[in-house]
């Protein structure tokens, strides 16, 4: 690697833009890859929604910096933003700053990383293989390319890769052919049409925040009827202890009370799985197995929020030791499920031997690199930008501030 490596930065979220102003202030020559048609794609889609954190836990003082420094305004408080609000008041102007003028590729999306001459198996820890730079593989207005970088941060997210509805994790028969009438992402449900779009029985599958959101929306709704099936037999709805984020206590507080069996319109199936689904005169034939035997169920909508992973496939070719059980970098993942007992707040800073993998010069950063664990925040990937950017720093520029 030269001495002012190019970084390939992947995805112009909230991590990926400050991995960028990171690199700028490092000395460190780079370009983001963004495959939406703006920043902040994947914010955007669920534009809607509330953070449970407030302001200044979703700015970094990377982020205050540079917009303080250009005179633009800085989003500050204890109001939790929308994602809207998040994208526009934030991740919009931070695209804006002169430091990342003509430096983000929009529309272009990355669909493989490798060594170039290398196969993934090829120099196991050696020196080629670290000195060899990556290739990677694009997809822009142009049509396919290729470009080359010295250190790549994968910060693409979870959001576009939902996970399915059957049991173990896998497609229920008949949920490939059904794709197109499953809505995988939280639905803007205070729309002033949802009342019709939703109207009829609603299939919930899921039991996070996203889906205890739904839920919660999906009750006020007046023509709709709500089937909400959770896999625990004994949801705890994640609550935490003496929770200091009051929008995420009140979810739990609402979930628990829906599943108290006193709403008209709400059924709360805790314990049963989805077995199969088939098409069913205009809507879905649902099979389910609960504790007291199969239930098949006509559904007019079925909303599959289950959670999200990262996509693994574009370092396929790359050695990244992933965790078996999260599917998270491993070295990672194992900080992360020793540590916090499951708090996002309490989560202590990982450190840079955390974020290695056997790749050299390779980094899964923000919510990708949390696997399936739930207990991401921006802060934690504000932190992980400051780990890698700081060892990758040219001598004599100071390294950036920690968030």
């Amino acid at each position: 690697m030269s001495d002012a490596p190019h970084v390939a930065v992947l995805g112009a979220g909230p991590v990926g833009l400050d991995a960028a102003l990171a690199c700028a202030a490092a000395g460190l020559p780079f370009t983001v890859y963004e495959a939406g048609s703006s920043v902040a794609r994947h914010v955007r889609s669920w534009g809607h929604v509330h953070l449970f954190t407030p302001w200044d836990l979703n700015v970094s003082r990377r982020m205050a910096h540079h917009l303080e420094a250009a005179g633009r305004p800085v989003p500050s408080g204890a109001e939790p933003p929308t994602g809207h609000e998040l994208a526009t008041h934030l991740l919009d102007a931070i695209a804006q700053l002169p430091a990342l003028t003509g430096r983000i590729r929009l529309r272009t999306r990355v669909l493989g990383v490798a060594r170039s001459g290398l196969l993934k198996h090829e120099h196991i820890g050696s020196g080629t293989r670290k000195a060899a730079p990556f290739r990677l593989l694009l997809d822009g207005p142009d049509g396919e390319h290729t470009a080359h970088a010295d250190l790549v941060l994968d910060c693409t997210g979870t959001y576009s890769h939902p996970n399915t509805l059957g049991d173990g994790g896998v497609p229920a028969p008949g949920e490939r052919a059904l794709d197109h009438r499953i809505v995988r992402t939280l639905p803007d449900l205070g729309r002033p049409d949802a009342a019709n779009r939703w109207a009829g029985t609603v299939l919930l599958v899921g039991a996070g925040k996203s889906a205890q959101t739904a839920a919660r929306d999906l009750a006020a709704l007046p023509r709709t009827r709500l089937e909400w099936i959770v896999r625990d037999p004994h949801p705890g709805w994640g609550e935490v202890a003496d929770d200091s984020l009051p929008g995420r206590q009140h979810l739990v507080d609402t979930s628990r009370a829906l599943a108290s069996g006193t709403h008209d319109r709400v059924t709360v199936r805790a314990g049963a799985r989805v077995d199969t689904l088939h098409p069913g005169g205009d809507g879905v034939r649902v099979t389910l197995h609960t504790t007291t035997g199969p239930v098949t169920l006509q559904a007019d909508h079925v909303l599959a929020l289950t959670g999200y992973t990262g996509d693994p496939a574009l370092y396929r070719q790359l050695q990244v030791h992933e965790c078996y059980a999260t599917g998270a970098p491993m070295n990672l993942s194992a900080t992360l499920l020793g540590s916090a007992g499951g708090d996002c707040l309490a989560q202590p800073p990982a450190g840079l031997d955390a974020l290695r993998s056997p790749e050299p010069h390779f980094f899964v950063l923000g919510a990708k690199s949390y696997g399936r664990l739930n207990t991401f925040l921006l802060r934690a990937g504000y932190a992980q930008v400051d780990e890698v950017v700081t060892a990758y720093a040219q001598p004599g520029i100071p390294a950036p501030a920690t968030p």
